[in-house]
C-alpha cells in the first residue's frame, strides 16, 4: 500500500510541477510577440486490476499544448496584410495630395498669374514693363512645373527604395521560416511527435511579419513544416528551402524596380505586379502604378499642351523687331527608352496633335526587319495607332524583330519645361498681317481684322508700302495675290474654293475670305472702286491681336479629344487630376481606418484564446501549488505507512 501510494503521489507531484513550470513559462512570456498560451494535458495512468476491482495508478502528462485557432489566425493575417497595404498607400499619397491641393504651392496660382501677364501685354503691347512681367510670370510657371515634377520624383525615388528594401526583407523572412521549418521538423521527430510550441510560435510570428510585407497563404505539411506561398500561389518557402527574391531594374523600364525570383542558375524571373497584392509591397506597387505614374503624366500632359499651343500661337505673331514669333517655351520632347537587350536604333517620336494626346505610356515593338512596328497602350494592353494618340513615329530603316522601346510622351515634360525667350522685344504680341479700308472709299464697307493660321505665305501679301489691294467693281472683288487660291464663304453658305490665279470672286456682305493662311471678313455696302488692303504689319506698332489670342488659350479647350473635339482646358486637366488624387487619398484613408478596426477586432478575438491572462495564470499558480502540496502530503503519508509496516515486521 505504501509503495503504491508513494508512486501515485509521485505522479501527482510531477504533474503539478509540470503545471507550475508551464504556468511560469506563460507568465514570463506575457510580453513576447507572437507567444501563445501553453497548458498541460493530463490523463490517468493505466489502473491495476485486483480481486476487488481496478485501483488507480495516478496521473501522467500527455503533452504541453499551445492555445491556437487556425481560423482566427487566418482572419488576423487577412486583415493585417490589407491594413498594411492601405496604410502604406495612404502615407505616400497624402504627400501628393497635400502638394497638389496646396493653394500656394500648387500649379493653379502660377498658371493664373502667367495668363494675367499675357492679358497685361494685350492691354499694353508696347509696354516693356508689361512684357518683362510676362517673362517673369512664365519663369514662375515653369519653376512650379519643375517643382511639382521634382517632388513627384522624390516620392518615386523613395518608393523605389522601399520596394527594394521590402523585397530584401521578404527574402530574409523566407529564409528564417525555412530554418524554423527544419528546426521544428527535427524537434518533433526527436520528441515523439510532441509539438515544439515555442518554435511554432516563432514561425507563426515570422509568417505574420512577412504577411505585413506581402500577402501570403500557408499550408502545414506532413512533417510539421510549413509551405508559404505569395501572389497567386508562387512558392516562397517549401520545407527547409526558401525562394530568393530580388528587386532589379525592370527590363521594360530601367527607372523602376520589378520583383524577381532568382533561380538556382542565377536567372531572374519577373513576377507580374498584378500577382503581388497586400502588405507594404502591394501598397507601394499600387501607389506607383495607379497614382504616381498617372499624376506625373497628367502634369506633363498639361505642360506639353500649354507649351505646344502657346508656341504655335506665338509663332503666328510678330514681335517689336518686325520678326515672326519664335518659341516662347522650350519645345517639349517625347521620352523613348530602349528595353534591355534592344539593339535597334530608336524611332523618332514627336507630337502630332496635342488634342489627341493622353496621359498614357506605350510599348513600341518592332514586328519586322524594315521598321514595321506595333504600338501598345500599357494601361490596358490595347493596340493603338500613333495618330490616334497624338503622336508621329518615324521608325529606322532597319530593325530587329522583337526589339522594343518604352514611349512616354508626357512623363518628363514638366521637369524639362523652360522659357526660351530672354528679350522682351521678342514677345510676338501683334499679328503679322494688317487689314484696312481706303479712307476715300465711297461705300460703308469694312474689313475685319486678319486672323493668321499660317505664316508660310505671308510674303505673298507684299509690303507695308506696297500691300495687296482688293478692289470692288460690279459686284466682284479682285486683286488677290496671283499664286494663292482663295476660299470664300457667304453668310450661311458653304465654302467655295477658287484655284490660283484668282481673277475675282463675287461679293456678299458678311462673307469671310481665306487665302495663304490669312482670313478676314468683308461687310457693308461697297461702292465701285472701293479698295481694301492686306499687308504685313509695320514693326513696333501698338498691336495686341496675337496677345489677345494667346490670352484666350487660358479658357480654350485644347486637350483630351472626346466625340471628335477637344474637351478640356489646361486648367480643367489639372483640376481633374487634383480631384482624382484627392478622392483616391480619401478612399485609401477610409479603407485603412476600416481595416485597422477589423484588424483590432480579429486580434482581440485571437488573443482571447491564445493570449496570456495574468489573472488566470495567478489562479493556476495557486491551483498547481495546492496540487503539489497535496501530492507531497500523499507521499508523506505513504512514507509513514511504510515505516509502520517495517515496525510491525
Amino acid at each position: 500500500m505504501g509503495t503504491s501510494l508513494f508512486s501515485i503521489g509521485l505522479t501527482g507531484l510531477n504533474a503539478a510541477q509540470a503545471g507550475l513550470s508551464t504556468t511560469s513559462h506563460n507568465i514570463a512570456n506575457v510580453g513576447t510577440a507572437g507567444y501563445s498560451r501553453q497548458s498541460i494535458t493530463q490523463s490517468t495512468n493505466p489502473a491495476q486490476f485486483t480481486g476487488g476491482g481496478f485501483l488507480g495508478e495516478g496521473t501522467k502528462v500527455d503533452t504541453v499544448k499551445r492555445a491556437y485557432d487556425d481560423f482566427l489566425t487566418r482572419q488576423v493575417l487577412s486583415a493585417d496584410t490589407k491594413y498594411n497595404e492601405y496604410d502604406t498607400y495612404n502615407t505616400q499619397i497624402a504627400q501628393l495630395d497635400n502638394l497638389l491641393a496646396d493653394s500656394s504651392a500648387g500649379l493653379t496660382p502660377a498658371y493664373q498669374s502667367f495668363f494675367q501677364g499675357v492679358q497685361e501685354v494685350a492691354a499694353n503691347p508696347s509696354s516693356i514693363p508689361a512684357r518683362q512681367s510676362l517673362l517673369s510670370a512664365g519663369e514662375s510657371l515653369v519653376s512650379r512645373f519643375q517643382t511639382l515634377s521634382d517632388r513627384i520624383n522624390e516620392v518615386r525615388s523613395g518608393v523605389e527604395g522601399q520596394i527594394q528594401d521590402t523585397v530584401k526583407s521578404i527574402s530574409t523572412y523566407a529564409q528564417q521560416i525555412a530554418d524554423l521549418n527544419k528546426r521544428i521538423a527535427d524537434a518533433q521527430q526527436a520528441g515523439s511527435s510532441q509539438p515544439a510550441n515555442d518554435l511554432l510560435d516563432q514561425r507563426d510570428q515570422a509568417v505574420r511579419e512577412l504577411n505585413q510585407l506581402t500577402r501570403v497563404s500557408t499550408t502545414v505539411l506532413s512533417d510539421g513544416s510549413m509551405g508559404v506561398f505569395i501572389g497567386t500561389g508562387q512558392p516562397l518557402v517549401m520545407g527547409a528551402n526558401a525562394t530568393v527574391l530580388q528587386a532589379r531594374a525592370s527590363q521594360g523600364d530601367p527607372t523602376r524596380f520589378s520583383v524577381n525570383i532568382i533561380a538556382q542558375n542565377g536567372n531572374a524571373i519577373t513576377i507580374p505586379e498584378s500577382m503581388l497584392s497586400g502588405g507594404k509591397l502591394g501598397g507601394l506597387l499600387s501607389l506607383r502604378s495607379e497614382t504616381l505614374d498617372s499624376t506625373q503624366n497628367q502634369i506633363g500632359l498639361m505642360a506639353v499642351g500649354l507649351a505646344t499651343a502657346f508656341n504655335a500661337q506665338h509663332a503666328l505673331g510678330q514681335d517689336l523687331n518686325g520678326n515672326l514669333g519664335t518659341d516662347f517655351f522650350v519645345a517639349p520632347s517625347v521620352s523613348v527608352q530602349p528595353a534591355q537587350g534592344t539593339t535597334t536604333a530608336a524611332p523618332a517620336v514627336t507630337y502630332a496633335n496635342i488634342a489627341q494626346l493622353t496621359a498614357d505610356d506605350y510599348r513600341l515593338t518592332f514586328t519586322d526587319t524594315t521598321g514595321g512596328y506595333s504600338l501598345t497602350r500599357l494601361s490596358d494592353g490595347t493596340s493603338v495607332s500613333a495618330a490616334s494618340v497624338g503622336l508621329s513615329i518615324t521608325p529606322p530603316a532597319s530593325s530587329k524583330v522583337g526589339d522594343s522601346f518604352l514611349v512616354q510622351p508626357t512623363r518628363y515634360a514638366a521637369g524639362n519645361m523652360a522659357v526660351a525667350l530672354t528679350d522682351t522685344r521678342m514677345i510676338a504680341a501683334s499679328a503679322p498681317i494688317t487689314t484696312g479700308a481706303r479712307s476715300g472709299n465711297l461705300g460703308t464697307g469694312s474689313i475685319g481684322a486678319a486672323v493668321v493660321s499660317s505664316t508660310s505665305s505671308l510674303s505673298s501679301f507684299g509690303t507695308a508700302a506696297s500691300p495687296t489691294t482688293l478692289t470692288y467693281s460690279g459686284g466682284n472683288l479682285s486683286g488677290f495675290p496671283a499664286g494663292l487660291p482663295v476660299t470664300y464663304t457667304p453668310p450661311g453658305g458653304s465654302p467655295v474654293t477658287v484655284a490660283a490665279p484668282v481673277a475675282s470672286i463675287p461679293y456678299t456682305s458678311g462673307m469671310s475670305i481665306a487665302l495663304g493662311g490669312v482670313s478676314f471678313t468683308l461687310s457693308g455696302a461697297i461702292q465701285n472702286n472701293d479698295t481694301f488692303t492686306v499687308s504685313p504689319t509695320v514693326a513696333g506698332v501698338s498691336d495686341s491681336r496675337n496677345a489677345v489670342l494667346l490670352g484666350s488659350l487660358e479658357t480654350t479647350k485644347m486637350l483630351l479629344t472626346a466625340n471628335g473635339a477637344p474637351s478640356a482646358t489646361f486648367q480643367s486637366v489639372y483640376s481633374q487630376m487634383v480631384s482624382a488624387v484627392g478622392n483616391k487619398a480619401r478612399e485609401v484613408k477610409v479603407n485603412a481606418e476600416a481595416q485597422n478596426s477589423l484588424l483590432s477586432q480579429a486580434t482581440a478575438a485571437q488573443q482571447s484564446i491564445t493570449g496570456v491572462n495574468l489573472d488566470e495564470e495567478a489562479a493556476n499558480l495557486i491551483r498547481y501549488q495546492q496540487a503539489y502540496q497535496a501530492s507531497g502530503k500523499v507521499m508523506s503519508v505513504a512514507a509513514k505507512l511504510f515505516e509502520q509496516v517495517l515496525q510491525l515486521g
